[in-house]
């Protein structure tokens, strides 16, 4: 596969066929190709693109053809997507580019019969464009045209409308619809903020810091992560601004005993670490030893010696010493991640809800139990839903009396408030979840 639009046809035809990941999905194409930068640039924006905004660009297949876009043969509506989000999302790709690449994108992949219609289909999107008329026809009601316009399936728009009205869902929702931004925490135990910052500079890499974020770097793109200057060294990780504000909420001190519940992949324990000036001791808990071995990964890479990793159920373990802090940063809908995620806006989670609840309500029960008296306990999500942050917490505190909430102020504000919300819409980047609770 010599075409980055090759590469993205077949990587979201992979994804028809079986229950896969964008991210996977693209890793395996591109490893089979020999595209430069640029084209797998372009590869990965088209696949990403597509994924995220396939909801109008089926919206805008019915209008403009004599079957619904859903309904398309799965080729042809693959075919059709790419070249519609090219046409309207991409600045620079001429529309003569994009209707061409298209149609002969059909015809290599045995639509040649059909290369007509995908060429017929984006032609009268180009001619419905004319004179920047949007040629998109929205449905009335306001709930459905949210849905349709920013391309989120119904019960995501339903759950933000009801909570936060109009208005803030659909900035939650566009929020959601940019490019993410990639955050780093640089590691004090081996360089400063500004040090790391003048290596980019000098590498021809934009940097600033976040406000009230002492750790963090926000980079305008991607790249190749392992190939930034000082990942090799163990200088930075990547984690986005509201996980590094969840470990600052827990306030870890040197000397201290410290234990995280549901700690791989690890950023928020090697965080931990990190805050502690690598002094104390961290017990990092994971169900999963291949998760775990990530962690490990990072830890030796940031040369970090206070973490002791176990494979094990946080919801029927008890360590072997009483904790002076702990965090669950538990398993979530992951509704604060759409926009890293696009794909997940069009997963079964309402399916898997009851289950998940019942998951976080156990760990967060069980970890309590390991915090001595005068401890703190920070439950963390990286979801949206009220129903597994503000109901949980309340439900806890109903049970366990012996527990209060301690307020929290955003790292950019002075104002407390009794949990903290973080929103993509703001400069979080992300939707996050945050509660302290300490223990009588």
């Amino acid at each position: 596969m010599t075409s980055p639009r090759q590469v993205a046809f077949q990587v979201l035809r992979d994804l028809d066929r079986r229950d896969t990941y964008p991210d996977l999905a693209l890793d395996r194409a591109l490893q089979k190709t020999a595209l430069s930068p640029q084209d797998r640039g372009l590869a990965t924006e088209l696949v990403y693109g597509v994924v995220r905004w396939q909801r109008t660009l089926d919206a805008l297949i019915s209008q403009f053809s004599q079957r619904p876009g859903a309904q398309q043969p799965p080729a042809l509506r693959r075919s059709l997507q790419l070249g519609l989000y090219q046409l309207r999302y991409l600045d620079q790709v001429p529309p003569s580019a994009a209707v061409n690449t298209s149609v002969d994108l059909a015809k290599e992949n045995g639509l040649g019969g059909l290369s007509k219609v995908v060429n017929g289909i984006l032609r009268a999107y180009l001619r419905h464009s004319e004179g920047g008329q949007d040629p998109l026809i929205l449905p009335e009601d306001p709930a459905r045209r949210l849905g349709v316009e920013e391309s989120f399936p119904d019960w995501i728009v339903d759950l933000f409308l009801e909570r936060w009205g109009y208005d803030r869902a659909q900035r939650i929702c566009q929020a959601f619809n940019q490019t993410p931004p990639l955050d780093l925490r640089i590691n004090p135990l081996k360089t400063t903020r500004e040090a790391l910052q003048t290596q980019f500079a000098e590498a021809g890499i934009d940097s600033h810091p976040l406000p009230g974020l002492p750790q963090a770097l926000r980079l305008p793109g991607r790249g190749s992560i392992p190939q930034l200057p000082g990942f090799q060294e163990g200088l930075w990780t990547v984690q986005s601004a509201p996980a590094q504000w969840v470990s600052h909420c827990l306030d870890p001190q040197p000397g201290e005993s410290i234990g995280d519940a549901c700690a791989a992949p690890g950023g928020k324990t090697t965080h931990l670490a990190e805050l502690m000036g690598d002094q104390g001791r961290i017990l990092a808990l994971d169900p999963t030893s291949s998760r775990l071995q990530k962690l490990q990964q990072t830890q030796r890479r940031l040369g970090l010696t206070s973490i002791q990793s176990e494979s094990a159920d946080a919801r029927t373990f008890t360590p072997p010493w009483p904790l002076d802090r702990v965090l669950a940063d538990v398993p979530c809908s992951g509704l604060g991640t759409l926009h890293r995620n696009p794909d997940l806006r069009w997963r079964p989670i309402l399916g898997k809800l009851p289950e998940l609840l019942t998951l976080q309500a156990a760990l967060l029960t069980q970890a309590a139990t390991w915090v001595k008296p005068g401890g703190v306990l920070v439950y963390a999500t990286c979801t949206l839903n009220p129903e597994e942050n503000q109901a949980q917490i309340q439900t806890f505190l109903n049970a366990h009396p012996q527990w209060r909430l301690i307020s929290l102020t955003a790292p950019d504000s002075q104002e407390t408030q009794e949990t903290l919300t973080c929103w993509p819409d703001a400069w979080w980047g992300d939707g996050f979840f945050i509660a302290k609770l300490q223990r009588s």
